[in-house]
């Protein structure tokens, strides 16, 4: 299966382009600091120096946006520093917030020949961009990143269905506790430890937008969980999660 074949479809054009600032020109993917997240982590070191040649290294600066949801979704983004949120444009201007992604996500994949979604780097963000043409060439020689792509193509799914349970059936302690849960597995994946610590670059409003609370109810929802002691918080948007099991259990609804 090739790029095409994951975005292959039609979809109404968007005149507007985006111009990406802020290149770092490409580095070695052997030496990445994050090669074994994300799709980098099924290739090889001599594939990895193949496909170093495609990527094009840069830096996007808070508050930019890299991809304009409507546009032809010509390039691919490989996120290797920073956090972004995803999100859908409604007719009126509003925007609304599906999702927030960090090292290792792959971004550009689609059903149409169109980017689906807005992306805006939260924080300082690094990632490497490969455009359509250069990433099917790579993916043609190496069945392992086409497979690689699959999963990423799949889990976008499963996380879609994901936010229609949060969004649709839980409570506002259930969806907060369900958000910190996530971003705890995103960090440390199946080796969680106690007291697990967690940065937040996003704000409390963008939170609120994700979950479908007000930015009240999402404070009131920590400040009840940090009374239970739940959590604690502390200067930075740091918050330390001394049971994460205690979360997971409020989060499938069982508390």
């Amino acid at each position: 299966m090739s790029v095409s074949a994951l975005t292959a479809g039609n979809s109404p054009s968007h005149p507007k382009r985006i111009v990406i600032a802020g290149m770092d020109g490409c580095q070695t993917c052997s030496v990445c600091e994050v090669r074994a997240h994300g799709i980098c982590s099924a290739l090889n070191d001599d594939e990895l120096s193949q496909l170093a040649q495609a990527a094009v290294r840069m830096t996007i600066p808070p508050g930019r946006q890299f991809i304009e949801e409507g546009s032809l979704a010509d390039e691919f983004f490989n996120i290797t520093s920073g956090t972004v949120k995803l999100f859908k444009s409604l007719p009126d201007g509003r925007r609304q917030i599906t999702g927030f992604v960090s090292i290792g996500h792959f971004l550009g994949l689609a059903v149409s020949d169109r980017y689906a979604f807005g992306a805006e780097a939260i924080d300082q963000v690094r990632l490497c961009r490969f455009s359509r043409e250069r990433l099917e060439t790579v993916i043609d020689e190496f069945p392992r990143l086409e497979r690689r792509l699959r999963n990423e193509a799949a889990n976008e799914l499963v996380a879609a269905q994901d936010q229609m349970l949060l969004l649709g059936r839980k409570t506002a302690r259930e969806r907060v506790a369900s958000f910190l849960y996530s971003q705890i597995t995103e960090l440390y994946g199946d080796d969680i430890p106690q007291n697990a610590k967690l940065h937040f670059p996003m704000t409390r409003a963008d939170i609120a937008d994700f979950l479908g609370l007000t930015v009240e109810t999402v404070s009131r929802t920590i400040s009840g969980l940090r009374r239970e002691g739940l959590i604690a918080t502390s200067a930075g948007h740091e918050i330390t999660v001394p049971a994460p099991s205690r979360l997971r259990t409020i989060a499938s609804g069982e508390e």
